[in-house]
This record gives structure tokens, sequence and C-alpha cells, in this order.
């Protein structure tokens, strides 16, 4: 782990290869897990206001769940996540023609009718932030579905955090993303990678 300012940070998200490979996964981290995707507090909000903007790319069914539970729900642990259909993908899904599960969030936002891209918790996968009092740790989170982007990322020697630069940068600001850097040229001299 290393620290940077409040942020703890696992060395796996520099040591650690990572390159999402849809065309083999299909998107399967949107339709597996046993609950929605984490929100953050102006999240929610956000979804309210862009949901008749998002809602003509989703589904009858989707929409019939949202209707019917919310925007948003408080899961089972407490937290505040999408809410899902059936106990599988997330209600801000779309299926492509190629049978891939994506994001209408992100697809409206791609297409400038929106300015909120998807949730960060969704942005920043596979790093999962957890808030503590004073601090926040940022960890690398394993999960058997992702195996073809551990192997993509393998091949072409992408560190999770050069991976996720859009995102991270888009959370914790430039200046944390240059920090990334010079972490993994120390841990380069110190051969940890």
């Amino acid at each position: 782990m290393v620290q940077i300012d409040d942020k703890i940070v696992s060395t796996d998200i520099f040591t650690k290869r990572f390159v999402c490979n849809l065309s083999v996964c299909k998107g399967e981290c949107c339709v597996e897990g046993e609950s929605g995707a984490p929100l953050e507090e102006e999240e929610t909000a956000i979804l309210e206001e862009i949901y008749p903007i998002v809602k003509p790319y989703l589904s009858e069914v989707a929409i019939d769940e949202i209707e019917k539970h919310g925007k948003w729900i408080i899961d089972g642990d407490g937290d505040k996540v999408t809410p899902i259909i059936n106990g599988r993908e997330c209600v801000y899904t779309y299926f492509d023609e190629e049978g891939i599960c994506k994001c209408a969030i992100d697809k409206a936002y791609q297409e400038g009718k929106i300015d909120f891209k998807k949730p960060i918790s969704c942005h920043l996968y596979p790093i999962r932030v957890a808030k503590y009092p004073d601090f926040e740790a940022l960890n690398y989170h394993t999960w058997p579905i992702c195996a073809p982007a551990r192997e993509l990322g393998g091949q072409i020697g992408v560190p999770i955090y050069k991976f996720l630069k859009e995102p991270i940068i888009r959370k914790y600001g430039e200046a944390f993303y240059n920090e990334l850097e010079d972490v993994e040229d120390t841990l380069k001299k110190q051969g940890m990678i």
C-alpha cells in the first residue's frame, strides 16, 4: 500500500495488468453481482434528473423496474445502488447487436445528450473505493468474469491505473494521477514491478 494525501492505494493497481475485453466478456460485470452499482450521494440526484433522457435507451423491463422501485435503491448492506432486474443486470444497461451489455447512461453521454458519463464506481472498475472517516482506500477487486481483461492487459502490458486514467482524473484530479505515475516510477526503481 502507498499513501497519497488522504488516500491509501493498493500496489496492485501498479503491478497488475487489466484492459477490458468486451468482445470476450460481453460486459458481464453489468449483469453479474449481488447488487447494483454503488452510487455516490450526488449521483442519486443526477439519476433522478437524467432519467427522462436515458429512458428511451432502456428496455421495457428496466423501465418497469425503475418505475416500481425508483431510479436508485438502498441495498441489503444499506448502500445506495442502481436497481437490478431479477437479481441480474443493472437497469441502466442495454444489449447491443453483438449481445454485449453496455451502459445506456454512457450511450446518452457519448451522443451528447447528458453531461454525466456513468456512476463513478462503474467507471473506476476494477478499482473499488472504500470510504473511512479519515481516508479512502483504493483497492483492486478481482472477479473471475474479468479474466479476459487480465489476460489482455497482461498481453499488452497495461497497469490497472493506466487503463483507468480517465476515471481516476475524473474522480481525483490530474495532480493525483500524476502522483500515481511517480509512485509507479519509484516501484520500478525498487524492483517491485
